[in-house]
């Protein structure tokens, strides 16, 4: 299974300070640098760490080099490496303004600038989880939570409440029979539903590239905050969208604002709705954030008399004590039917997290719209097909994932100026973005949106991307089949590379999708099993029956026989899709497809699924150097779970490095071209993509 032991450091102070995740990658990346000067003394560092992420758009190696000090020559440690590391971030944090608030668990990496958490936030998480969970047949032993103790992190240690939390915001994502739900679990066990949560948090949209299972094992108060608050927040604002709440086209009037609506945030479509609501109340203020334009109760005593005027008291308003009406607002939100998370001191004192959650649970309870058929009509009209939203949602999980600074809400609004695309292209392959010639959003000027698009195609075609008669503009446009198909390439580009660069001794041998193919027969083979498919289209693989026997050929121990299905039936070819999903994220691979994925052989989900386990499955040392049809002399590593890039830049190395010239991607075999001519035939079997 994925290891769990950590990088260990000798002062405890110092190890307190990073995240397990961050301590590896600075580990690799001084490792690497002893390994190539033999030694490493003060005047190395400046040179390393202007490659790090967290400095790069900082500060110049003169700069750092005037942070650390005058260089010296003595050899330096570790230890003594992450203190100028954490010097370094010391400046970062001034130039930014001072350390940011839990509030930015809600929009930004996990990150280990912040070590305190909100008492009040956290009492509110866990009045949600006492309210949500009170029933669950396991975790009702445990509940509820004293809001006052710890007790929330003393539960959240062994996976299972994370895991649980997370089938709450968005049911279905978690198997619960993959979940090790035991009163006395091994530490093997607690490690694989850390895994499992992490793994299955990035596919709901939580962004934690800086956090590890033992990070989670340990209990880290900040980080369990970070993530909870996250899942909850997905939850509440799950159905602000036109797909899931037709009745929000009543906030807009034309074609105009229907494509801003669709461009925005969730919550930036909760503000719109509120406003919407108080500019009916007659108050004349416009709200623009969940923290100060609130903290006076004035606009939520304004919305409710809106929306529940039977419970409504002009001494709401009457009032002059800010904390005497933020408590009448919250009991008239009470006879609505609203839970009380937040205290009078809460709105009081503009809690933005908590508000947002008050006004969300308004919103669920009481949205105040109209059911006019013909908006509604219209409103279900825009939406995609069912397979363009999976493949957008698909292509949006992982963007998200990889920790870039912009959050994608709408896929295909959002790439639309391309400066996403840029990130996500700098993300993927460090150096290759000018950003001197790329445009920051917002962008007023349509031809500075074609430049940053133009620069993507220019990227593309560079890394040998299928782009014939493909412009920047095609982007702009929002043309959903090419944004696909590009995203597509993106996606098996990085990949590919992730699974080339494992093999470091391959005579730069590149992987391609028969390559998997055959690595996955092989290995089902040499298990014992009979199972073999002859595509990654193979109608055989819509019962999950291969992938449960290829991951448990990777590792015995994972599968539960007991729970699988014959794959009969449709329900029966769910369960086990839905498993095979579940234990695959338990093993520590990061993927984004759904159970139809499998059930309906979508070749570009199977594809990623095979060879994120094969990329696990590489990444053990146990591993059979003769399994994959590369020279022999292999060398593995065994990171703890999934390739998610690291914040701290130690996968900017080991994922996907060299120069342009020596990559390369078969476009033989990719799925889908971003081409608006007809595709050529003539591909063989086993690396044809749809």
């Amino acid at each position: 299974m994925s290891k769990f032991e950590g990088v260990i450091v000798s002062d405890q102070w110092l190890q307190s300070q990073f995240t397990q995740v961050e301590l590896r990658s600075l580990k690799s990346k001084f490792v690497n640098l002893k390994n190539q000067n033999g030694k490493v003394t003060f005047g190395d560092l400046p040179a390393l760490m202007v490659k790090l992420n967290a400095f790069r758009d900082m500060y110049n190696e003169d700069e750092i080099r005037g942070i650390l000090g005058e260089p010296g020559t003595d050899d330096i440690d570790f230890e003594i490496f992450l203190k100028a590391y954490l010097n370094l971030q010391s400046q970062v944090t001034a130039k930014q303004g001072g350390r940011r608030h839990s509030s930015s668990f809600l929009k930004e990496t996990v990150t280990t600038l912040l070590h305190t958490i909100s008492e009040s936030e956290k009492a509110c998480y866990v009045a949600h989880i006492n309210s949500y969970l009170g029933d669950d047949p396991f975790l009702k032993q445990y509940l509820p939570l004293n809001p006052a103790s710890n007790d929330i992190f003393d539960l959240a240690k062994d996976g299972v409440l994370l895991c649980k939390l997370i089938n709450v915001a968005v049911p279905g994502t978690i198997d619960e029979r993959a979940i090790n739900c035991k009163r006395n679990p091994s530490l093997w066990e607690v490690n694989e539903n850390h895994t499992l949560c992490l793994n299955s948090a990035k596919a709901i949209g939580c962004t934690v590239v800086n956090i590890g299972a033992q990070d989670l094992v340990e209990g880290r108060p900040y980080l369990v905050v970070g993530l909870i608050s996250q899942i909850i927040k997905i939850q509440l604002l799950a159905d602000l969208n036109l797909k899931k709440t037709p009745q929000l086209m009543e906030l807009v009037d034309d074609s105009e604002e229907i494509e801003e609506l669709l461009s925005l945030s969730p919550e930036k479509v909760l503000l719109k709705w509120m406003n919407f609501h108080l500019q009916r109340a007659g108050y004349e203020k416009t709200v623009r954030n969940f923290s100060s334009d609130v903290k006076d109760g004035e606009a939520y005593a304004y919305l409710l008399n809106v929306l529940a005027p039977e419970h409504c008291s002009p001494a709401t308003l009457d009032t002059k004590d800010p904390t005497e009406r933020a408590n009448l607002v919250i009991d008239h939100a009470e006879r609505m039917g609203c839970k009380r998370y937040l205290t009078p001191r809460d709105v009081a004192e503009g809690t933005s997290n908590l508000n947002l959650a008050f006004v969300a649970q308004l919103f669920h309870h009481r949205s105040g719209l109209s059911t006019d058929t013909k908006k509604i009509s219209y409103a279900e009209m825009i939406t995609d097909d069912v397979q363009t939203s999976r493949e957008e949602r698909c292509f949006r999980m992982w963007i998200n994932s990889l920790g870039i600074s912009t959050h994608v809400n709408n896929l295909f609004e959002d790439v639309r100026n391309g400066w996403v695309l840029l990130e996500v292209l700098d993300k993927i392959f460090p150096g290759s973005i000018n950003w001197k010639r790329a445009t920051r959003p917002p962008i007023r000027m349509p031809f500075r949106k074609v430049e940053n698009c133009n620069q993507v195609i220019e990227v593309g075609t560079q890394l040998r991307f299928s782009l014939v008669n493909v412009a920047g503009n095609d982007i702009v446009q929002g043309n959903k089949k090419l944004i696909l198909a590009l995203l597509w390439q993106l996606m098996r580009f990085t990949m590919l590379q992730l699974l080339r660069n494992l093999r470091s001794h391959s005579q730069g041998k590149e992987i391609r999708d028969a390559d998997i193919l055959h690595w996955a027969n092989k290995k089902v083979k040499n298990s014992g099993r009979t199972s073999h498919i002859e595509s990654f289209k193979d109608k055989s693989l819509s019962n999950g029956l291969f992938f449960l026997e290829l991951l448990s050929a990777v590792e015995p121990r994972v599968v539960n026989w007991n729970l699988v299905t014959k794959g009969g039936s449709d329900d029966e070819k769910r369960l086990n899709a839905t498993y095979t999903i579940s234990v695959a994220r338990k093993l520590g691979c990061s993927i984004f497809l759904l159970p139809e994925d499998i059930m309906e052989v979508n070749q570009k989900m199977i594809l990623t699924l095979t060879a994120s386990i094969m990329y696990w499955s590489l990444q053990q040392q146990t591993e059979d150097p003769d399994s994959f049809p590369s020279p022999a002399n292999t060398t593995t590593t065994t990171p703890e779970a999934s390739p998610a890039p690291s914040v701290c830049g130690e996968d900017e190395s080991s994922s996907i490095g060299g120069e342009f010239s020596n990559l390369s991607v078969d476009d033989t075999t990719s799925d889908s071209t971003a081409s608006s001519q007809p595709e050529c035939d003539g591909v063989s079997a086993a690396d044809e993509l749809l």
